[in-house]
Formats: structure tokens, C-alpha cells, sequence
């Protein structure tokens, strides 16, 4: 960088520099404690038990266990008013997703209300969320059928598909619970806001070419999930195709899509899109049976099982060959499905200003789901669609959860021979309808506007679910999340800063056109902890950096030497001994340069390091340790005469 051409020697007379102090000193087991309770207890749930007497104490853990106590002691009717209408009206909802959602995972229809039940109750006891309306979703019932079918045909082996699906459910409510006991929630953090847009957008397509079976009529259909085999499948078997089938797909389609617009448009009609699956089922079940369309090729659902859900704890398998494949499969659902239920607890707290604790909701989901694999229930969790119907209804705490499962109740022990004759196709289109929704463009072209590496892990996602498989696009997706960071960790960013004319401040020079190099000054900055993975790299780019300035000084007569080399740690959170190694190595070549090394700013941890390695007090004297930039340069070029800019 050039300095300004129109330069005069003066003088510059110190000004204040104030002295780099060392922290205040701590234990090794104070730092390790201060440490933990960072990375584990962020939110300090501790607080507020501290001063309590000891009976105030157990009530507050009561209630901390079991949110229901804190919040049941004032419900009132006026509340229970608001949760009864929503309550209902996302059991309208429920009950034909329920069953449609279970097809998607390749189990019984039945299941799926099973899972409506059970689950709610237990979320409704230990759940911290108001809005959250707890059920099966197409995601998690999508990988769960995709990954299991891998290994266990559900028409050959039905049974045992249903005892693999149980089992997968038992792993991913430990897998969920085991994560808030040990608060452990951040490892779902790796699922990033683009990886979850691409992933959902890419199932959702894939969720839909699998339901063209049923919105075709489709006999022989293709257990494959990618694109290329499903369509493969679809156009070889047009000799299948039902054209009754296909009339009443698509009248069914428009009607659900134009619903759902028409609640997308004015959300105070929630109720016709909440409304209109249950009564698709209703009119195309009226329809069937009136016409007797199953002996026109329309494929029904059948007879369905009536009574509550029978216990399961037998069918888990703890042993055995598929242990493994239920251990990945429940891993897997476990994530996805406790990322979704945590993102949409705390959209909809956020709308009404009140707090989710993460760690109760992946302790409230995990025990849902390990209670719900020992009562024939498949993975659950909170689903957007039902959540935004039941927070549009007015939803004020989760008893509209209880209503609900009390009305699947009802279903189950009365209603369920009113199914028999629902036709496959609606439930197909319910589920199209449904997932349209996990399509977000909008949200994609935000990425994209921002974050051009962050859009390339969308894209990843969407096509590796379409074409490759759900598990192997997420994890692909994944993998380029992952390496993103670690190109940020091991490549960290360091800038040269110029001088602001007139100011004190000191900013990236590339970036602040107006400001200015100062003669003999190479200023960088390190803008990320250095450890040993990035050591090498800074050590190889401050040299680089050096060297540019002396061949840049080469071309130019006019600018003065390099004498100094001042670094602002001021972003360096951290340092390891490698971090440490890197300054001494670059203390020792500066000095065989005849160059002076600064520090400015080093925080509390890398001051105490840096001392502690310093045996020969060389590196952390007074004249090289600085608070800020601005008095590194004026006590340095107090010692000296030079040539600098007016402005400086």
C-alpha cells in the first residue's frame, strides 16, 4: 500500500499507552468448571434454585421435570376453551395424516392413529412448548420406511418390518432423551438452515413421486426412492394406470392445494385447509362406497383394527442381526425429527414471546417416543403444519394436545370401521398437499443472495436425496457443512488495517478505501482462535504478507522500510500450545529480520499462555504489549522520525 504522497517529517509525541494487564489468577479446576458449565449449561438451570429454602427447591425441580405443574395449577376454563376448538380442530388434521403419514413408512394405516394418541399425552405432561402439536411427519416417516425396506420387504415380512420400526422408535427416543440428560443439544446444530432446505425440499419431491402409486393407481410400483427409478417405474407402467384413479386424484388435488391457498392468503381461515383432509376422506369414502369404486380399480384402505394401542415391548429387538440397521434408522429419525420439532417450538414461541427450553424438549421428545415403541406407536414429534393450525386456533397450553388425543381416542375405539372404504388416492394427495409445503424457494433464494458456499450444501442435499437416497443426501450434505467449517477453522482470515485519516481507528484496507498504510507499519489482523490446525498456515501467511510489503517497498523509493509488525489478537478467542509456538517462531524470524513484533489487545486466556511460555521475557515486554492499534503506532513512532501522511 502506498502512503500519501504529499509527506513531511515531524515529530510524534507519545501519547497515553496503557499496559496489558494479566487476568485475575484461577485454578485450573475453576477453568475446567467455567469451561463446562459453557458448554453444557449455557442457560444455567441452576439459578433459580439458588437462595430457595428447600421445600421451594423440590417444587421448582417438580416443575422443572414436569412443565405441566407449572402452568396446571391456574389453567382456567377460559383457557381450556381456546385449547378444546384447537384441539379438535388439529384432530381433524391428525387423524387422516396419521393414517397417511403410516403408509408413507410402509406400516399399517392404524399405527399411524396409534402414534396420534399415546404420544401427545406424554409430550402434553413433559413438554415446555404451548404451540407444538405432537404427531407423526413425512420426513421421519419417509427415512424410517426408506431405510428400513433396504433390508426387510414390509409385504413379505410385514411383521417383522413392524417390530424393526418399534425398535428404530425405541433408539430414537433414547438417542433424543440421551441428548438433554447430557446436554448434548448442540450436535444437532450440524444440520444447518441450508441443509434442512435442501434436505426437506429434496424429500418432499421424493415423497411425492412415491405417491404417484396411489394418484395413479399403479399396481407394480418401483421400492427404489430415487427419481430416475421411480419415473422409470411410472412411464413402463402406464398399463396400470386408472383413469377413475387419476379423475379423482386430481379433483381432490385442486380442492387441497386451492385450501391451502386459501389459508396461506388469510390465515384467519385456518380452519378450511385444517379441515379439508378430513373431509376429502369423508366425501371420497361416501363416494367409494355409494359407487363401489374398489371394484372399478380404486385401491382402499380396508378393514382397519379397532381399540386402543396394544402394547409392544415384545416386538423390540436388543439383539440380534438387525440390530445395527435399528440403531442407524433410529439415529437417523432421531435427529431429523427432534431438528424439526425444536425449530418449530421455537418459531412459534418466539411469535408469542415466550421461551422453549431445548433441552426439556429433546428430554419431553425422546421419553415420547421410547414410551410410544412399547405401545405400537412409529416415531413422532411436533409437525408444522399441525403446530401452525394449532397456534393459528388459538392454542393457549398443551391440553389442545391432550383434546386431541382424547378425539383419536374416540376414533380408535368407535370410528374406525368408517375407514374401511377411504380410497388410497386421497391419502395420496393429503400427503402431496402436505409436503408442498416443505418446498421453501423463497427461503433458497435468501441463501443464495447471501451465501453463495451455503447454497452449493442446499443443492447438495436437494439432489444427492433425489437421485442418490434420503440418508445418503443428507449425509453428503452434511460432509459439505462440515468441511465449510473446517476450511474456516484451518484457513482463518487475516487482514491488513490502515488508519482512518483523522481518527483513531484503524480498519481492513481492502475494504475501507479511504484508509491508510502507515509507513513502516505492516498491521494485521487475525479474525479466529489459532491452534494447531491453522498454526502452519498463519505462520506461512504472515511471512507472505512480509514479503509482499518488502517487494512493494522495492518498486517504491518513496516508502519507508518496514520496522515494525504489529498483530491485533483482538478476535483470537483462544490459543493452544501450537498458537504458542507460532508466536515464538515469529518473535525469533522477526528478530533475525531487525523487525520489532507487537501485540495489541491479546485476551485474558492468550495473555496467560503467552506469559507462561515466555522464559526469556523477550516476547511479552511492555514495549511490544498494546490495548490498541492506536497506541502501538504512536508509542513506536514516538521513538523515531518519519516520513507519514498529514493525516496520521
Amino acid at each position: 500500500m502506498e502512503p500519501n504522497n504529499e509527506n513531511r517529517v515531524i515529530d510524534i509525541t507519545a501519547m497515553e499507552v496503557h499496559k496489558v494487564v494479566s487476568p485475575p489468577h484461577r485454578s485450573t479446576f475453576q477453568k475446567l468448571k467455567n469451561r463446562l458449565k459453557e458448554t453444557f449449561f449455557p442457560d444455567d438451570p441452576l439459578r433459580q434454585f439458588k437462595g430457595q429454602p428447600l421445600k421451594q427447591k423440590l417444587l421448582l425441580g417438580a416443575q422443572y421435570v414436569f412443565p405441566i405443574l407449572e402452568w396446571g395449577p391456574n389453567y382456567s376454563f377460559k383457557l381450556f376453551k381456546s385449547d378444546i376448538i384447537s384441539g379438535l380442530t388439529i384432530a381433524s388434521l391428525a387423524i387422516p395424516q396419521g393414517i397417511s403419514y403410516a403408509k408413507l413408512a410402509n406400516l399399517p394405516p392404524i399405527v399411524g392413529l396409534y402414534s396420534s394418541f399415546v404420544p401427545p399425552l406424554v409430550y402434553a405432561v413433559l413438554g415446555s412448548s404451548r404451540d407444538l402439536a405432537v404427531g407423526p411427519v413425512s420426513i421421519a416417516s419417509l427415512v424410517l420406511g426408506s431405510m428400513l425396506r433396504e433390508v426387510v420387504s414390509p409385504t413379505k415380512d410385514p411383521i417383522l418390518f413392524l417390530q424393526l420400526a418399534f425398535s428404530s422408535t425405541f433408539f430414537a427416543g433414547l438417542f433424543q432423551a440421551s441428548l438433554g440428560f447430557l446436554r448434548l443439544g448442540f450436535i444437532i446444530d450440524f444440520l444447518s438452515k441450508a441443509t434442512l432446505i435442501g434436505f426437506m425440499a429434496g424429500a418432499a419431491v421424493i415423497v411425492s413421486l412415491q405417491q404417484l402409486k396411489s394418484l395413479l393407481g399403479i399396481t407394480n410400483f418401483t421400492k427404489q426412492m430415487a427419481i430416475v427409478p421411480v419415473l422409470s417405474s411410472v412411464f413402463h407402467r402406464t398399463n396400470e394406470w386408472s383413469w377413475q384413479t387419476i379423475l379423482m386424484a386430481f379433483c381432490f388435488l385442486v380442492f387441497l392445494l386451492l385450501t391451502r391457498h386459501i389459508s396461506m392468503r388469510k390465515p384467519k381461515l385456518f380452519w378450511v385447509s385444517a379441515g379439508a383432509p378430513l373431509l376429502s376422506v369423508i366425501i371420497s369414502t361416501l363416494l367409494v362406497f355409494a359407487m363401489k369404486g374398489q371394484k372399478h380399480g380404486i385401491s382402499i384402505i380396508g378393514k382397519l383394527q379397532e381399540g386402543l394401542n396394544p402394547p409392544s415391548w415384545n416386538m423390540l429387538h436388543f439383539s440380534g442381526s438387525y440390530l445395527g440397521l435399528v440403531i442407524k434408522t433410529g439415529i437417523v429419525t432421531g435427529v431429523l425429527s427432534l431438528t424439526e420439532g425444536i425449530a418449530v417450538g421455537r418459531t412459534f414461541a418466539a411469535l408469542k414471546n415466550y421461551q422453549v427450553d431445548g433441552n426439556k424438549e429433546m428430554i419431553a421428545i425422546g421419553v415420547m417416543n421410547i414410551v410410544g415403541s412399547s405401545t405400537s406407536c412409529y416415531v413422532t414429534t411436533g409437525a408444522f403444519s399441525r403446530s401452525a393450525v394449532n397456534h393459528n386456533a388459538g392454542s393457549k397450553t398443551a391440553v389442545s394436545n391432550i383434546v386431541m388425543a382424547v378425539t383419536v381416542m374416540v376414533t380408535l375405539l368407535f370410528l374406525m370401521p368408517l375407514f374401511q372404504y377411504t380410497p388410497n388416492v386421497v391419502l395420496g394427495a393429503i400427503i402431496v398437499t402436505a409436503v408442498v409445503g416443505l418446498i421453501d424457494v423463497p427461503a433458497a433464494y435468501q441463501i443464495w443472495k447471501i451465501d453463495k458456499f451455503d447454497f452449493l450444501v442446499l443443492l447438495c442435499a436437494f439432489f444427492g436425496v433425489i437421485f442418490i437416497s434420503v440418508q445418503n443426501g443428507l449425509a453428503i450434505a452434511i460432509g459439505i457443512s462440515i468441511l465449510k467449517v473446517l476450511l474456516q477453522i484451518t484457513r482463518p482470515k487475516t487482514v491488513m488495517l490502515g488508519n482512518i485519516p483523522g481518527t483513531g481507528i484503524y480498519r481492513n484496507l481492502d475494504h475501507y478505501k479511504e484508509a491508510m498504510s502507515i509507513p513502516g507499519f505492516l498491521i494485521l489482523s487475525i479474525e479466529a482462535p489459532i491452534n494447531f490446525a491453522n498454526a502452519t498456515y498463519l505462520k506461512e501467511r504472515i511471512s507472505r504478507w512480509i514479503e509482499d510489503y518488502d517487494a512493494e517497498g522495492g518498486k517504491n523509493k518513496k516508502q519507508s522500510g518496514l520496522r515494525f509488525v504489529v498483530l491485533d489478537l483482538s478476535a483470537v478467542t483462544a490459543i493452544d500450545t501450537s498458537g504458542v509456538s507460532l508466536f515464538k517462531d515469529l518473535s525469533m524470524a522477526m528478530e533475525k529480520k531487525g523487525l520489532e513484533f507487537v501485540l495489541v489487545n491479546p485476551i485474558g486466556e492468550v495473555v496467560e499462555k503467552l506469559q507462561r511460555a515466555d522464559e526469556t521475557k523477550d516476547m511479552m515486554r511492555p514495549d511490544c504489549l498494546f490495548l490498541t492499534v492506536e497506541e502501538a503506532v504512536a508509542s513506536l513512532s514516538s521513538t523515531i522520525k518519519y516520513q507519514i501522511p498529514d493525516n496520521v
